[in-house]
C-alpha cells in the first residue's frame, strides 16, 4: 500500500481545491466547535460534495453523541470517522457498528509509556492515529502544531495500519516518514498561515515532499 496522505481541517472551498489538486487521498472536515477548523453540518456538507470522486472524506469529532455523528454522516456521507476525543473501545466498536465507516482512533504519544494507550484500540479500530499530547488544559486535542519524538513508532509491528500526526510541516514530512514507515500521514496546522487558514502553497508542498519520501509497500 502507497503512504496515504491527509489534509485536515479544510473549511473553504479555495483550500479544499488546492488539496484536492496536489494529490491528497483524504481531506478532513472537523465538527468541534472549539477548533478554528470547525465547520457547520451544513458547510460539511458541500465541502464533502466537492471533493466526492477525487479524495477520501474524513470526519473529525470529540466525544460527540450519535445524533451529531449521524447528522454528519448523512450530510457528508463520509469515509472515515476520525476520533480524538476519549472514546473507549467499547465505543469505537459500536460506532464503527452502527455507521459502518471505517474509524480512526487518534491516540496521544508524549513518551514511550504511552504506546500502550494504543493497545486496546488495535483490534477495534481500522487504524490508530498518534498525535502529538496537547499540553495541560489545551483546548484542542490535537492541531496544535506540536510534534512528538517519531522514533517512538519506528519498532511498532508494520501490519499495524497508523497514521502519523501532530506538528507535521512541508520541512519535516520526509524524515517523519522515513522515520517512522507509516503507511498516512495527517497535517493541519503544518500547512496553515494562520489558526484555521489553510496555505495552497503549503499543501502542495507538503504533498510533494511526503510522496517523495514514501517507502514502497514491500518495504515496510
Amino acid at each position: 500500500m502507497s503512504l496515504e496522505i491527509k489534509i485536515c481541517g479544510l473549511s473553504e472551498p479555495r483550500t479544499l481545491d488546492a488539496a484536492l489538486d496536489a494529490g491528497a487521498d483524504l481531506v478532513g472536515l472537523v465538527s468541534f466547535p472549539k477548533s478554528p477548523r470547525h465547520v457547520s453540518v451544513e458547510q460539511a456538507a458541500t465541502l464533502a460534495a466537492q471533493a466526492r470522486g477525487r479524495a477520501r472524506v474524513a470526519l473529525l469529532t470529540v466525544d460527540a453523541e450519535d445524533d451529531l455523528i449521524a447528522e454528519l454522516v448523512a450530510a457528508t456521507m463520509a469515509d472515515v470517522l476520525q476520533l480524538h476525543g476519549q472514546e473507549s473501545p467499547e465505543r469505537v466498536r459500536a460506532l464503527r457498528l452502527i455507521f459502518g465507516r471505517e474509524v480512526w482512533k487518534a491516540v496521544p504519544i508524549g513518551g514511550a509509556e504511552d504506546l500502550a494507550l494504543a493497545e486496546p484500540y488495535w483490534s477495534v479500530a481500522d487504524r490508530v492515529l498518534f498525535d502529538a499530547r496537547p499540553a495541560p488544559g489545551a483546548d484542542l486535542p490535537g492541531g496544535n502544531g506540536v510534534a512528538f519524538d517519531w522514533r517512538l513508532l519506528a519498532d511498532l509491528d508494520p501490519k499495524r495500519p497508523f497514521v502519523l500526526s501532530g506538528g507535521l510541516t512541508p520541512e519535516s514530512v520526509a524524515e517523519a516518514v522515513r522515520t517512522t514507515r507509516a503507511s498516512a500521514v495527517d497535517v493541519s496546522s503544518g500547512v496553515e498561515r494562520a489558526p484555521g487558514v489553510k496555505d495552497p502553497d503549503l499543501i502542495a508542498a507538503f504533498v510533494a515532499r511526503a510522496r517523495s519520501a514514501a517507502i514502497p509497500s514491500s518495504e515496510r
